[in-house]
Formats: structure tokens, sequence, C-alpha cells
């Protein structure tokens, strides 16, 4: 049975730091992500993870966050360094075998149940 598990939100201030994990079970998966949603707003792509090393991010938190896996422990990993109030928002772990543009939500099959970012300024 597929499971991905999110751990690691919080609120933090403006400028703050915090480091979202992703625990995986049932398969081995090609594709993995982060997603967002903000209240009112479309779920979007945040950044994805192929294999080991190749990445892709948003515009808007290029050079802020990193996305990271450790295949041994079936974890995937987000590092999100100068939080903004804009990426406040529940956050999503998904997971995929055949994605055709990676940060699209609608090519993941698998997803977490969210946790929860909040940014105050």
């Amino acid at each position: 049975q597929v499971q991905l598990v999110e751990s690691g939100g919080g609120s933090v201030q403006a400028g703050g730091s915090l480091r979202l994990s992703c625990a995986a079970s049932g398969s081995t998966y090609i594709y993995m992500g982060w997603f967002r949603q903000a209240p009112g707003k479309e779920r979007e792509g945040v950044a994805a993870i192929i294999n080991r090393d190749r990445t892709f991010y948003a515009d808007s938190v290029k050079g802020r966050f990193t996305i990271s896996r450790d295949n041994a422990k079936d974890t995937l990993y987000l590092q999100m360094n100068s939080l903004k109030p804009e990426d406040t928002g529940v956050y999503y772990c998904a997971a995929g075998q055949r994605v055709a543009r990676a940060l699209r939500p609608s090519d993941y099959n698998y997803w977490g149940q969210g946790t929860q970012v909040t940014v105050s300024s």
C-alpha cells in the first residue's frame, strides 16, 4: 500500500527556515515533489526531484528552497530558507512513476495528507 507521510511544518517569522520531510513506503518512486496550496488558490508545484539529483523549482522559490531525497531512508526533504509570508500554505508530498511535467500536480499519482506552513510578517 502506497503511503506518504509529511512532517516538519509549523509557524515561523519571515526570514526563518523550516525543513519538511516525507516518509514514503509501498514502492520506489522515480518522481517525487513538493506542492503547496494556499487558501482560495490552486495547488501549485514548488520543487521536484527525479531519481537522486535532477531537480526542478518554481521561480518563486529558486535560491531559497532545496529539495533532496535519501533513498536509503525512503525520505524526501524540502529545506526552506528565507521564508516569506507568501510561502504560507499546506505543503504536500507527492510521488509518481510517469511524470511529463515535474511541477504539474495532475501528473502525480500519490499524495500525502499535507502539513501546514505559516509564515508571519
